[in-house]
C-alpha cells in the first residue's frame, strides 16, 4: 500500500472523506514520519510510524487534550488516531507561523499558567511515553517518590539490562537513590506539566502564538520542566524572565537542578548509547562523589 493512500485511509478513520489534492513530507522528529496533507476539506498535520508501540498514539492524543483543557497555552487540535496495516497515525490541525517579538513572552507565561494547574497528586493515572521508551506512571503522595520509583529507578534499569550501567554509575545511582530526599522538595504541589519541553517541542503559530507539541504529560514539581528546558539550551531569556514573573523558582533550584537534569540524560543513554555517559556521570559525581 503506497503512502498517498494510507494517508487517505487515516483521513477516512477521523470522517474526512474528501480527497486529497496535495500531500508533503515534513520534519517531524526521528521516532515519526510526518506528513503536511490538504484534503478538500482542510489541512492536516499527520504523523505515522510503522508497527508503533502499544498505546503510543493514545498517549499523545491524551497528553494534548489534557494540556488543551487547561486553557492555559495552545496545542494543536486532534482529531484522532488509528492503526491498520502495520501502520499507526495521528491526525492533527496543521499549524504554522512565525515568531514574533512577543512569542517568547508568551511562551513563558503559558507555560506558567500550565504549571499553576494542580492534580490530584504527583503522576498520571494511565502510562505514557518518553520518546519511544514507555514511562510508566501511577499516582504518588509525595513528589520525592514519584522521582525515584517512576522516574530514576526504572531508567537505571533499562541502562543494566543494555549494559550501559558500569559498576561505579551502578554504585553512585544507588547511593543518590537512598538520599532523594535531601535535595526534592516535600511541600511541592503537582503542577501539569509537558513532560519533553525541548526547543524542539513547541512551534509558533498564527501571529507567533506558540503552541506546545508532542507531549509526555505528568503531574510533578514545576522546577522539573524547568531544569530540562536549560538542558540543551535553545528558550531565550525572556522566556524564563515571564515565566517567573507567574512561577518564581525556589532559592535552591540551582542545587537540585542538575538532578532533575539526570532523568532527561538517562533517558537519552538508554535511547542514544554511551554518548551520554560522561553527562550522566558528571551529575552523579556532583551529588554522590567517589
Amino acid at each position: 500500500m503506497n503512502k498517498e493512500t494510507m494517508l487517505q485511509m487515516a483521513l477516512e478513520s477521523i470522517g474526512d472523506h474528501s480527497r486529497i489534492r496535495h500531500w508533503r513530507r515534513v520534519s517531524g522528529g526521528d521516532i515519526n514520519d510526518a506528513y503536511r496533507v490538504q484534503s478538500g476539506k482542510q489541512t492536516y498535520f499527520i504523523k505515522m510510524q510503522r508497527f508503533p508501540p502499544s498505546g503510543f498514539f493514545a498517549a499523545e492524543q491524551m497528553g494534548l487534550e489534557l494540556i488543551r483543557q487547561a486553557r492555559a497555552i495552545n496545542v494543536p487540535h486532534t482529531f484522532g488516531f488509528g492503526e491498520a496495516n502495520g501502520w499507526g497515525w495521528l491526525v492533527l490541525e496543521w499549524v504554522e507561523g512565525t515568531e514574533t517579538a512577543q512569542t517568547a513572552e508568551q511562551l513563558g507565561r503559558g507555560l506558567a499558567r500550565l504549571h499553576q494547574c494542580r492534580g490530584p497528586a504527583f503522576g498520571l493515572d494511565r502510562d505514557t511515553y518518553i520518546g519511544t521508551l514507555p514511562q510508566r506512571n501511577g499516582w504518588y503522595g509525595r513528589w520525592p517518590d514519584y522521582y525515584r520509583a517512576a522516574r530514576l529507578r526504572p531508567q537505571m534499569t533499562r541502562a543494566a539490562e543494555r549494559g550501559l550501567l558500569p559498576a561505579k554509575r551502578r554504585k553512585r545511582l544507588e547511593w543518590l537513590l537512598e538520599r532523594l530526599d535531601q535535595w526534592l522538595p516535600d511541600d511541592c504541589f503537582p503542577s501539569l506539566l509537558h513532560g519533553d519541553l525541548w526547543s524542539g517541542n513547541w512551534i509558533p503559530g498564527p501571529d507567533g502564538v506558540p503552541y506546545l507539541i508532542d507531549p509526555s504529560v505528568l503531574y510533578g514539581h514545576h522546577e522539573f520542566e524547568i531544569a530540562f528546558t536549560e538542558l540543551f539550551g535553545g528558550f531565550p531569556l525572556r522566556f524564563y524572565e515571564s515565566y517567573r514573573e507567574l512561577m518564581p523558582l525556589s532559592a535552591d533550584y540551582h542545587d537540585r537542578k542538575p538532578l532533575y537534569q539526570l532523568f532527561y540524560l538517562l533517558v537519552h543513554l538508554n535511547l542514544f548509547g554511551e554518548t551520554y555517559g560522561n553527562a550522566v556521570d558528571r551529575v552523579l559525581e556532583r551529588y554522590a562523589g567517589e
